[in-house]
């Protein structure tokens, strides 16, 4: 009995945030039914008339969703594998230093960008890619014309995923460095002992030990393809970038509520979070499979 009065209290603590996640994101999966809809606000969800698939045949028929579809992919697939590598190379060169006071000044420079918010961040990004900014400035003193960098269609996506690693780097290297830190010194030792160079121990040793880290991100990370930054993207891209740039959120934003497009825009929502739901699963079952990864 004393056990069972304790455990109450937990649920009393766990009461507020449950009804904080059924309000916010529980209630609102019931405007799903738009996406079945020729929704007009002024006759609510109960009122509007009911057309079944209609919108999401007009979906697949605009030439627009293929080309959505496929930006988001390619920036997102980018972004993954560009945020596997650059942080794992990172976090072994910085873990290679002697210099642990340097480490940590490094390691905290790198993560600062990580607390900026997009807003600020693409501020910056137009600033230095601006006709006039440092990054002309210096392609001039190489003899190279002025680029217009936000006019460039086939830049955009590029600028987007390095401007991405260059914010989010230095918080995924705290992870490898954490996963380092469960390497055995035992086996630098051993290698060093049998002649192995730096390189041989980071090959044999260091990538060995990082292998179920790497694994598990990556499997993780594939519930995040269709996902390729809203935030980021909004702030950064115009009208002359959308064929490369414009992404299933930007154009759902759009078609949604500035073209009051509501059932077209949930149509294509819908599909989106049905295939990530999918995704997410196929990657958990990855990472319980490969990386002995399980939550539940």
């Amino acid at each position: 009995m004393r056990n069972r009065s304790f455990t109450k209290h937990y649920y009393f603590m766990l009461l507020p945030g449950f009804v904080w996640l059924v309000l916010i994101s529980i209630v609102p999966m019931f405007g799903i039914v738009i996406a079945f809809e020729d929704y007009n606000p002024g006759q609510g969800f109960f009122r509007s008339e009911w057309i079944g698939l209609e919108n999401f045949e007009y979906m697949f028929d605009l030439n627009d969703t293929v080309q959505i579809f496929r930006n988001t992919v390619f920036i997102a697939v980018m972004k993954i594998v560009a945020n596997l590598i650059v942080p794992l190379a990172f976090a072994i060169m910085l873990n290679e230093l002697r210099f642990t006071s340097m480490k940590r000044w490094i390691q905290t420079l790198v993560y600062l960008p990580h607390f900026l918010s997009w807003v600020i961040l693409s501020g910056i990004l137009l600033d230095i890619f601006s006709y006039t900014g440092p990054v002309n400035n210096l392609l001039s003193v190489f003899g190279v014309d002025p680029i217009l960098f936000f006019a460039r269609a086939d830049l955009f996506p590029y600028i987007v995923v390095g401007s991405d690693v260059w914010k989010e780097f230095g918080f995924n290297t705290i992870i490898y460095l954490a996963a380092l830190t469960g390497i055995n010194p035992s086996l630098y030792e051993a290698a060093s002992i049998d002649g192995a160079s730096r390189l041989r121990r980071i090959w044999h040793v260091t990538l060995p030990g990082l292998r179920t880290t790497i694994v598990l991100l990556a499997v993780l990370s594939l519930g995040n393809v269709l996902n390729a930054g809203f935030d980021q993207i909004f702030n950064l891209y115009n009208p002359m970038l959308y064929s490369t740039g414009d992404i299933i959120d930007t154009w759902v934003y759009r078609e949604g509520l500035l073209n009051m497009q509501y059932g077209l825009a949930t149509a294509v929502g819908l599909l989106k979070s049905v295939v990530s739901f999918i995704l997410i699963v196929v990657s958990y079952v990855l990472a319980s499979k490969f990386a002995n990864y399980r939550i539940f």
